[in-house]
């Protein structure tokens, strides 16, 4: 891979992949990227569904899903086994040699269980990550595999943990950008999800703000121009850049040159 230049993380909301029209958008665009790749995935609300009709209600705290262990259960299900394998069949028919991963295959991620928070939420069977192996996604990525990897890890000790997606991306990337033998090789991390990118009003899309830099991510957040689920996701980006990924993207499943640029610089 030493003739590589880039290699290019790519995560897809759920919103995305439980959509087969919008899912085949992505993954034309994603057949389209030159060089290494790898695909992270959610897939909350079928992991919802399914509860619901096993009767298991889901609970959700602040944007994140409470884990308890019949949750566990279906969330291994759904996203390690038909989202993943749906995916990974997709691609192949696209003549992208993939290979479905959670974090417990080949120890890619390893985590502990999130403990109970100062305000008493327990989320029980969540994932806080200890350890990635990049060297191993490297591997992979010489061998012309395309990692698409589900938002599951483990602990070590034989139990699974559910892990947020855009976490698991920022996790995967950051470990292939500091990965031995990389080095010769940047690392971008693209979120792709409905919208265009961050957006002044969601209802306009001609209010991208093309370039999120940390002070200007402060300010946003203060006058409630980004709220909700976008924090979390530009907290993972910034991580994500100071950790040593090259560069990190917010747009659409359509355009993934386009959308919103998060920039370290003040």
């Amino acid at each position: 891979m030493g003739t590589h230049t880039l290699n290019n993380v790519i995560k897809v909301g759920g919103a995305v992949v439980e959509d087969s029209a919008q899912l085949a958008i992505l993954l034309d665009e994603f057949v389209k990227i030159e060089g290494p790749k790898v695909l992270v995935h959610g897939g909350g609300r079928t992991a919802t569904q399914l509860a619901k009709q096993l009767g298991i209600e889901s609970q959700m705290v602040g944007g994140r899903r409470i884990t308890d262990a019949e949750t566990l259960r279906i969330v291994t299900m759904v996203y390690g086994g038909l989202v993943n394998k749906t995916i990974v069949a997709q691609l192949q028919a696209r003549g992208v040699n993939a290979l479905g991963l959670t974090g417990a295959d080949m120890n890619l991620v390893r985590a502990h269980r999130r403990p109970i928070t100062p305000e008493g939420i327990d989320f029980g069977f969540v994932g806080d990550v200890d350890s990635a192996d990049g060297a191993a996604l490297y591997q992979l990525l010489e061998m012309g595999i395309t990692p698409v990897i589900a938002p599951l890890t483990h602990d070590g000790q034989g139990h699974m943990l559910n892990i947020n997606a855009d976490t698991m991306a920022q996790t995967v990337a950051t470990a292939l950008a500091n990965a031995a033998g990389a080095t010769s090789a940047s690392t971008t991390l693209t979120y792709c999800f409905e919208l265009p990118g961050v957006m002044r009003d969601p209802a306009d899309p001609s209010s991208i703000i093309p370039e999120i830099t940390e002070e200007s991510f402060s300010s946003l957040v203060a006058d409630g121009t980004i709220s909700g689920g976008m924090i979390p996701k530009l907290e993972n980006a910034f991580e994500a850049i100071r950790a040593g990924v090259a560069a990190v993207r917010i747009t659409h499943i359509s355009n993934l040159q386009g959308g919103t640029v998060i920039s370290s610089e003040k």
